[in-house]
């Protein structure tokens, strides 16, 4: 399962073993014993990633090899090809745009799409340094 947590300024990317299903679970029992309000939907996320980064093509491959409809490219710019995922969202109010999101898909596509996503991070503090 993939996680994205999103905050007002950025968001991070993790793997996690547990299925989408149980980890909303536990999230919806933590809310409940806390008394925090929870919305859960279905709902889709965007993040890009830089063209040129290694690894891209084989994302692009496994893409078209899973032939899903949970994750999609779109070539943004010369730059940045935008990633879409399908999956839930859950966040204290629905209208808010800092939440979790999750989704899953073939091991391999999580596995690519997280290696990606970490060296773009680190290219990404290497040019603000």
């Amino acid at each position: 399962m993939l996680k994205l947590t999103y905050t007002e300024g950025s968001f991070y990317l993790e793997c996690l073993t547990q299925s989408p299903e149980e980890w909303v679970a536990q999230r919806v029992i933590l809310a409940l014993r806390v008394g925090q309000s929870l919305c859960v939907e279905p709902s889709t996320a965007s993040f890009l990633l830089p063209v040129d980064l290694p690894g891209v093509d084989l994302l692009k491959a496994e893409v078209k090899r899973d032939d899903s409809e949970i994750i999609s490219l779109c070539v943004c710019d010369t730059e940045f090809l935008e990633v879409t995922l399908r999956g839930s969202w859950l966040s204290d109010n629905s209208e808010n745009a800092v939440g979790v999101f999750t989704t899953t898909m073939s091991d391999r596509a999580e596995f690519l799409l997280h290696k990606l996503w970490q060296e773009a991070q680190a290219c990404a503090s290497v040019m603000s340094e």
